[in-house]
């Protein structure tokens, strides 16, 4: 998640400059940023029909969002994906949106699921919840902290909440979610700093607060961010951000057995000393993979309910490659893919050599890209033809060749063409 990037554009203004003199961009292909929070600046929403690239894919990440999310679809929610291919969206069919909770707010959020909540409802079981989720526990800094905190959710009814907007919205994801570790809560607003904040702003952010000592802890984060992975997977929708970690354990008991090249040659042996009866065929499929694919229904977006989402987008990658070996391992059930951006990959000293190496080892069709910038408008566009030019540069393709290739990406990892 992305604060307010847009507020230092010096490198925009010359990467702008360094643009005017290379070949035209080919927007008319299709631009579309996996990632981005337009609904952060409200009044920005209004440019998304004037923008070159033709979808936004548009994060919620906390309570003051999801309805912003979902209201910025009645005039601009993709209704028919063949319509985006020929470009004949026009201005209307200009988003695909994504609801969930980022980490950073997770610790609004109380777990009922479990035999022990830790909220009752009541001002002491505010603090007992707060002390059970945050590390170092608030009561032991200042116990007046916690009750500057908003009161705890119900994770059920999030959940609730969640699957509605996805009903509602056929093609919409579950994102932004995922941990973060280094992650610290923001002090709670003084009664100065809440009356000169910035109104344009969606509220809930940090908005430049100081950050207190507490952190969210990662059994806590985990717990969160594996109840709505499992949501996803229940529904077939993609997910935006998450970690290995939490999601080898929503897959447990469905990773793809890997055969060897002579376990392989030694089925294709036995192949031919059986006759081809159904239930021979469907016993040489036990043996080649433990996971069932999940089935299509006639309409093509629905699909066997699974524990963990399809397709996963890890956003604005940042990673190893040796770490992204866990993500692209053949045993994997879901369909992996990686967003780069500018404002994160590039966005500090080092980051852009590893996003490179990242680029190349990452198979053609698992790539995205994303603006992850708080504002619609010329900014995005820019950031977006930003990366998708040096996508292409990294990987070796022309300019038309990639970006055809990146569109097609997006395509798949929302609506699974």
């Amino acid at each position: 998640m992305c604060q307010q990037h847009s507020q230092n554009r010096d490198r925009k203004d010359n990467a702008q400059h360094a643009q005017g003199a290379q070949e035209a961009f080919p927007w008319e292909l299709g631009v579309y940023d996996a990632h981005c929070h337009p609904t952060d600046t409200p009044a920005s929403v209004s440019k998304i029909s004037s923008m070159k690239a033709r979808v936004l894919t548009i994060m919620a990440t906390r309570e003051q969002d999801q309805d912003l999310v979902a209201g910025t679809c009645v005039e601009y929610g993709v209704k028919n994906p063949e319509l985006l291919k020929s470009g004949e969206g026009g201005e209307t069919q200009r988003i695909v949106p994504a609801f969930g909770w980022h980490p950073w707010f997770s610790h609004q959020i109380y777990d009922d699921t479990t035999a022990a909540p830790s909220y009752d409802g009541t001002p002491e079981g505010k603090r007992a919840h707060y002390d059970a989720v945050l590390q170092p526990k608030p009561s032991s800094k200042d116990p007046a902290f916690s009750d500057g905190l908003p009161e705890p959710r119900a994770l059920s009814a999030l959940l609730e909440e969640t699957r509605a907007r996805l009903r509602e919205h056929p093609y919409a994801l579950v994102g932004e979610v995922g941990v973060d570790k280094a992650f610290r809560v923001p002090e709670n607003w003084t009664a100065d700093q809440e009356a000169s904040r910035n109104q344009n702003l969606t509220p809930g952010s940090r908005e430049g607060r100081l950050l207190s000592p507490h952190r969210v802890s990662m059994t806590h984060q985990t717990a969160i961010l594996q109840a709505q992975l499992r949501l996803a997977g229940e529904l077939g929708r993609a997910a935006h951000g998450a970690l290995y970690e939490a999601l080898a354990q929503t897959w447990k008991g469905h990773k793809k057995e890997v055969l060897s090249r002579r376990e392989k040659n030694q089925i294709a042996m036995n192949a031919e000393n059986f006759s081809s009866s159904d239930e021979s065929e469907d016993d040489d499929a036990e043996v080649v993979s433990k996971a069932k694919a999940p089935a299509k229904s006639s309409t093509g977006h629905k699909i066997t309910p699974m524990p963990f989402p399809p397709r996963i987008c890890l956003h604005s990658y940042s990673g190893s490659v040796d770490f992204l070996k866990q993500y692209l391992h053949p045993s994997v059930p879901a369909k992996i893919f990686c967003s780069f951006s500018i404002v994160i990959n590039w966005g500090q000293a080092g980051g852009g050599d590893k996003a490179e190496d990242v680029i190349r080892a990452l198979p053609d069709n698992r790539i995205l890209v994303e603006s992850d910038l708080d504002a619609a408008g010329k900014d995005m566009d820019s950031d977006l033809e930003e990366v998708a030019r040096k996508i292409c540069e990294i990987k070796g393709w022309n300019l038309r060749q990639g970006v055809a290739q990146l569109a097609q990406n997006w395509h798949e990892f929302i609506f699974d063409d």
